[in-house]
């Protein structure tokens, strides 16, 4: 997981209270394909929480990778019977034999690309299940959407969007796992100004720009809403992927 994921531990707090949760189906979905309850789950990235949320609902023991000790350390308040390890998932190392389920809730994008999809198959026993989640945001007005688009990239013009179906293509794509498959549901938010703003604080892109940009952002997108009525609604569209490291690896067999 690249450094830059460790400008979240400075909003940990505000992070945890206003990124949305996930839906608790999530759990279900993933012993279905797993075909049944794991012996154990490791989590990549788990910040303060929010996946780790839906895969206790497994029944299984989970161990968190965090690399940021502020964000472990609001992840330890909330969940204290999780094993937390203060590293990232390139400096875990696996234990024989792999885990049963890796489970990533809007953490794989920070992975390097290169390596990540050949580090979590290597990492899973045969038969083991890869559980990638996370939520893109767009808008139920397409005005607003519109509206909100281009105020941002005002301010900053790199602004881009991962393509809707980035997370499945990545996966699939390695041409690695077996029984890949994505499920998509989406749901709409309504946010306050001053709840909306403090969300797109928590956002990645906008933690690394300068903080001029940051404060420009903000005022552009606060005066939009604020014209909107003070409230804008969300299309959170959550997006889960599930894979599967073949029992008999073809690759090695054929060596």
């Amino acid at each position: 997981m690249v450094r830059v994921s460790l400008v979240f531990g400075e909003v940990a707090d505000v992070y945890d209270d206003v990124r949305p949760g996930y839906r608790t189906g999530i759990a279900r979905a993933i012993a279905e394909h797993h075909g049944g309850v794991p012996a154990g789950v490791l989590e990549i990235g788990a910040g303060t929480g929010k996946g780790t949320e839906v895969l206790l609902r497994l029944g299984a023991p989970v161990t968190c990778l965090e690399p940021d000790a502020r964000m472990a350390a609001r992840l330890t308040a909330k969940f204290p019977q999780v094993t937390i390890r203060i590293e990232t998932f390139e400096q875990w190392q696996p234990p024989a034999g792999g885990v049963p389920v890796i489970a990533a809730a809007l953490a794989w994008h920070w992975l390097d690309p290169a390596t990540r999809n050949q580090r979590a198959y290597a990492a899973l026993a045969p038969g083991g299940t890869l559980a990638a989640f996370g939520h893109a945001y767009g808008y139920a007005d397409p005005g607003q959407a519109r509206a909100i688009d281009a105020a941002l990239r005002a301010v900053d013009p790199t602004v881009r969007s991962r393509p809707a179906a980035w997370l499945h293509d990545d996966i699939s794509g390695s041409g690695l796992f077996a029984d890949v498959r994505a499920e998509v549901t989406s749901r709409h938010l309504p946010m306050s100004t001053e709840r909306y703003l403090r969300l797109i604080g928590t956002f990645g892109p906008f933690r690394t720009r300068t903080a001029e940009q940051q404060t420009r952002g903000l005022d552009a997108v606060g005066a939009l809403v604020d014209g909107f009525g003070g409230t804008v609604v969300l299309d959170v569209r959550t997006t889960l992927v599930l894979a599967r490291r073949r029992v008999v690896d073809s690759h090695t067999s054929a060596a």
